[in-house]
């Protein structure tokens, strides 16, 4: 469960959240869209805890979130705009350096490794580096980084906006995955066939959040 209550987040005078709160429940599958510059990418860091509540709280699962560490250590995956990955590792270095810093087992990481690249359609390209893959192909790395770490909570940032409508629908599926599995889903989006998709939809703009449809 991802509870936000009364979050502000600020950058100076500029107010990226403004008072914000919703639930999600494990299961469910929140979009958020809206314009660039609307508070949705702040909304997911806020959540995250990789950047700070000027106001407000963030929980997940009984954890009060303050910072990133203990928030990715309780399972808080954040899949980040821009992807995120290290360009001068491999794809499959990518995966494997968090969850092994997690303390997972060597060879159930390198098995959850092996399926997370071939579920976003990159069994092939595991010893591929980043710099060498396309836009599209890191963001799919990227994804599956994500749902290699199986968390309770799972933020996906624009994580469809440089896919083909195959690819498109296959992340999605991942991500209806996680949430099939138990965790709580939000995905930050411009796409409205995405928003369509999801179970709630809810709209920023100038940092607040209007709801669409939920549940």
């Amino acid at each position: 469960m991802i509870q936000v209550k009364n979050i502000t987040v600020a950058y100076g005078d500029l107010v990226a959240v403004d008072d914000v709160s919703f639930d999600v429940p494990p299961g469910f599958v929140l979009a958020v869209s809206g314009p660039s510059g609307a508070g949705k990418s702040s909304l997911l860091w806020a959540i995250a805890g990789a950047v700070d509540v000027l106001t407000g709280t963030v929980e997940v699962d009984g954890l009060v979130i303050t910072e990133r560490p203990a928030a990715a250590a309780h399972g808080v995956v954040l899949i980040p705009q821009g992807n995120g990955l290290a360009r001068v590792l491999t794809a499959r270095e990518n995966l494997t350096i968090p969850l092994l810093a997690n303390g997972n087992d060597p060879d159930e990481t390198q098995v959850v490794v092996e399926k997370a690249l071939a579920a976003v359609g990159l069994a092939e390209s595991g010893d591929h580096l980043v710099e060498e893959l396309s836009g599209g192909e890191q963001q799919r790395v990227a994804v599956a980084r994500g749902i290699a770490q199986r968390g309770r909570a799972v933020l996906a940032d624009e994580s469809t906006s440089e896919l083909d409508s195959t690819n498109r629908e296959r992340v999605l599926a991942l991500l209806q995955t996680q949430a099939d599995q138990g965790a709580a889903v939000i995905i930050a989006t411009h796409d409205p066939t995405v928003a369509e998709a999801a179970d709630g939809h809810a709209v920023m703009d100038e940092g607040r959040l209007t709801w669409v449809r939920r549940l």
